[in-house]
């Protein structure tokens, strides 16, 4: 499976520089007060992918760190509750032992 996942990383960054040579033109981009900056395309396209990638993984990690303080502390008022019970309850007496069966003696 780690061989598939190298695999995978590798084509997607042959493919990534590939475009890359293929795409290498200025591009032009309007700023305010009439103010153009020219940007490698390769180079504006990784800006706005990373401009949606940022955010979205940051809201994620927010939710996954939630979620994980909610059940950590799921997990210690369940323990909490069966320690509780476990305290009030008469403890159980220990089961007797089965009768010890001797092997037979041979007759002499």
């Amino acid at each position: 499976m780690q061989f598939l996942k190298i695999l995978f990383w590798c084509l997607l960054a042959f493919v990534a520089a590939l475009f890359t040579y293929g795409n290498w033109a200025s591009v032009p981009v309007q700023l305010w007060s009439n103010l153009v900056a020219d940007v490698n395309l390769p180079f504006l396209l990784l800006c706005t992918f990373l401009a949606g990638l940022v955010p979205t993984a940051l809201w994620g990690g927010a939710q996954r760190w939630r979620l994980r303080q909610r059940l950590s502390q799921s997990e210690r008022t369940l323990r909490d509750l069966r320690a509780a019970v476990a305290a009030t309850e008469p403890p159980t007496p220990p089961a007797p032992a089965p009768p010890a069966v001797l092997p037979p003696q041979p007759a002499a």
